[in-house]
């Protein structure tokens, strides 16, 4: 299966490397780019895809607001971020609005195309540099969700897992736990939480106070 792209960027230079990065793959192909996130809306109405690798600072329409606008749609495709500075406050915003993670503009290219795949399987893609400082926005003293309630006890534990970043693999390992009966507990604690997807599952975790940065 090939995972079908949209590039936005106001920066051709941008635009052109990452199309580069990009081509050169066999199960990635780019089939829209568009300048700003307006551009970005009107040509993602004609053209389905897969993945969106959206810059943040743009003109006419941001990164954040082009964000929830993609992802409010039934079928959405998966966006990740792309972000010049690791204090980027729109990124906080990017990944509330709906974005599946967040990528420096500096990545390598092997940590492009791994976010690409990653994020199209359904998973998380965070920089590394910039996690500590965004969960340390979202950190807060706030009362715990009603909604934290539905979980058992080994679904909150694998929540907890899931906001320290860890692959099913390495929850499974760390549980005691069959990889497949991870990959269901995920699935019900998505469910339950009414969240979209691990993103959204951390950005809860710490907004209601159950992890806190290290």
């Amino acid at each position: 299966m090939t995972i079908r792209v949209a590039l936005v960027d106001d920066q051709e230079l941008i635009r052109v490397g990452l199309a580069m990065v990009v081509d050169a793959t066999d199960d990635i192909q780019i089939v829209v780019q568009a300048v700003d996130g307006v551009d970005a809306v009107a040509k993602l109405n004609e053209t389905p895809v897969d993945v969106v690798l959206m810059d943040v600072q743009m003109p006419r329409m941001n990164g954040v607001e082009a964000t929830g606008l993609v992802t409010a749609r039934e079928n959405a495709p998966k966006v990740i971020l792309l972000t010049t500075f690791d204090l980027d406050e729109y990124a906080v915003a990017g990944l509330r609005a709906g974005a599946s993670g967040f990528l420096l503009k500096e990545a390598s290219a092997a940590e492009v195309l791994h976010a690409i795949r990653a994020v199209h399987a359904g998973d998380a893609v965070l920089a590394p540099s910039t996690t500590r400082r965004m969960l340390e926005q979202l950190a807060g003293a706030r009362a715990a969700s009603p909604l934290v309630q539905r979980l058992t006890a080994r679904e909150r534990d694998v929540l907890m897992e899931i906001a320290q970043g860890l692959s099913n693999a390495e929850i499974a390992q760390r549980l005691f736990l069959s990889e497949a009966t991870v990959k269901t507990h995920v699935g019900h604690v998505l469910a339950k939480l009414e969240v979209r997807d691990r993103v959204q599952a951390v950005i809860f975790a710490y907004e209601n106070g159950l992890v806190r940065p290290s």
